[in-house]
Parts: C-alpha cells; structure tokens; sequence
C-alpha cells in the first residue's frame, strides 16, 4: 500500500509547482484536531443484549468480523490538495462519514525518539506524530460506543513493535484494543468474535501492523500477513482488472481476510500519484472502475467478498452505498 515513489528532483519540483498553484496546505496540526479530554467508558458501559446498531446497521451486529465487507481510508492522514496527498478530510470526518477501517504509513523521527506519519518518506509528507493520531481515534471512539474500527498500520522502519505499543498505551488506546482468544496463536477465520461481542467487550479497536507484529510483546498489533492477504497496489488501470494475491509473496487465499486495494494512480513524468481527478468514478457503486465492479470480480475468484476494500479520497463517490450493496442491507 505503499506507493512506490522516489525522492526525485522531478517529484520535488512537481511537488513545489503544485503548491505554487494551490492554496497552502493546512500542516499536520491543523489536519489531525487536537481531542479534548473525555472519560473512557468502561466495557461494561455497553451491554451485549442491549447493543441494537454496530457500525450504523443492526445487522452488522450478529455478524462476524470476518463476514462483513468494509471500505477504508488509504494512507488517512495524508489529507490535502498537494499531489502525494490521498484524502481531502481527516480522519475525524472520514469516520463521521461511515469510514471504521483506517490505513496509514509510519517511520521514525530523524532523532529517531518519535513515530511519525510519513508518506514514502518524512521529507515528502509528513502529518505529524502517530500519538496524535492515536488520542484523535481514542476521541472519537470514546464518543461512539458502538463503532468497531480497524486500524492497519506500515512499518517503513522496522522499528520494534514495543516502539508502537508504547505510542498506543501513551494514547490510552489499548484498553480498546481487541486481543484474539486464541492468542499468541493466530485466531481461525471462522472464529472471529461478531461486532456485538467485540462492543459488549469494549474491544472495538483491531490493530493491525504489516511487518514487525509480536504478539508475544504487543498482543493487541497483530500481524497483518497471517490474517490478509491484499491485491495489487499502485495500480493505473481504471478497470482494477486483477484480482491475483500480491502480498504476502506465494500466499495461499485459504484461511486467510483479504483487502482490495481499489485506488488509482496516475503517471506523472514516471512518479505514481494518487488520481484525484477521476476519484468519484473509482469510488463508484458501480461502472467499469466502481468498487462493486472489482469487488465482485474478486468475490468469483476466492469464492468470498472482501473483507476490506482501501479508497483514496473517501469523500469521492458512494463508498458507503458500495459497501451497504456489498454487505446486501
């Protein structure tokens, strides 16, 4: 998910014409609001036989988390009108709209003490301290009790993933985050809890990170790559024509969640860009380059819908029609 651009003087000086053209963007701070404080509910706040809506339909609520198909938000905190930029809200109004999965990129600090959100690399973009990320999720989920979110992060860096459990407890968001039963053993897919069961529990944050998970350290960052696997990424071909499994190499579809990435890039003088001109078409219901046009492609491949389906600019389109259509309420 990670778009394969390259610190060129070309993309610097796309970068700077574009911002010549465009009105300043926001900094990460003006992007990502600063929470105010509120009181976490505890998870006996919420109880399972009185929980009538999950994730804003009541069906969702007997459904597994492994039996729901879900659109998310590509590189979300990565919000504004320059070029390597993905979305056009932050990630408050991407979840106001319906968006319950989150993707976002890390790297570390040059000092190395911090991570931060870094598209590609921190001299690119660069929105801010994953903490405040973080506190800006615990927020809003502190004020939607019966919202469940997913969060997937990268980890550009390799950096431990005790580094990320110490961002996620420094947020107070561990105490939301979901722990398989089957831990340290990765859970069957057919043995996820329903979304009932992981807001009765107050479990209703499912941390996923792409590379470094341990959850013999971090029981919550749970390894992307033994639950998914994903299709291609950085993709120019407006028809989303293949469906084949790009990560993890030589995978096995059996057993295994699966995200389609369905956002487009264009190619600009050799650089992937995010194809914000055409974004309502990609996010369409339907249409040679809909959500619901690969998603079904995909469906007759693995004999299954997906489980997550990655959008750039969620505010484009009818991402949250596709996936009420594709979920059938």
């Amino acid at each position: 998910m990670k778009m394969k651009m390259k610190l060129s003087p070309t993309l610097l000086t796309i970068t700077i014409l574009a911002a010549a053209t465009l009105p300043i963007a926001p900094t990460w701070a003006t992007l990502i609001p600063s929470p105010s404080p509120s009181p976490s509910p505890s998870p006996s706040s919420s109880s399972s036989t009185t929980i009538q809506t999950c994730n804003g339909h009541p069906t969702y609520c007997t459904r597994q988390y492994s039996n729901i198909t879900q659109v998310g938000s590509h590189d979300s905190p990565f919000v504004g009108p320059l070029p390597q930029q993905n979305q056009n809200i932050n990630i408050t109004r991407q979840l106001d709209l319906g968006i319950r999965f989150l993707q976002g990129q890390t790297h570390k600090s040059l000092d190395g003490d911090t991570i931060l959100l870094c598209h590609t690399s921190c001299l690119l973009e660069d929105a801010g301290p994953l903490q405040s990320y973080l506190m800006t999720l615990k927020t809003w989920l502190d004020h939607h009790p019966n919202e469940v979110v997913t969060l997937l992060l990268t980890n550009g860096d390799n950096l431990p993933v005790s580094s990320f459990g110490d961002v996620f407890a420094s947020a107070g968001l561990q105490e939301y985050a979901f722990v398989p039963s089957s831990s340290p053993k990765t859970l069957a897919i057919d043995q996820w809890p329903t979304l009932r069961e992981l807001i009765g529990n107050g479990t209703r944050l499912v941390v996923f990170l792409d590379y470094g998970a341990n959850v013999s350290s971090v029981p919550y960052i749970l390894d992307e790559f033994a639950y998914f696997f994903e299709t291609q990424y950085d993709v120019t071909d407006a028809s989303f024509s293949n469906c084949s499994i790009d990560r993890p190499a030589g995978a096995s579809a059996s057993g295994r969640m699966y995200i389609v990435n369905h956002f487009l890039d264009v190619d600009l003088l050799g650089v992937l860009i995010p194809d914000r001109l055409h974004a309502a078409e990609t996010n369409a219901v339907s249409g040679e380059s809909g959500i619901g046009t690969q998603a079904g492609r995909c469906h007759s491949i693995y004999g299954r819908p997906p489980n997550f389906i990655l959008l750039d600019f969620v505010d484009k389109g009818q991402p949250i029609e596709a996936q009420s259509q594709l979920n059938g309420v």
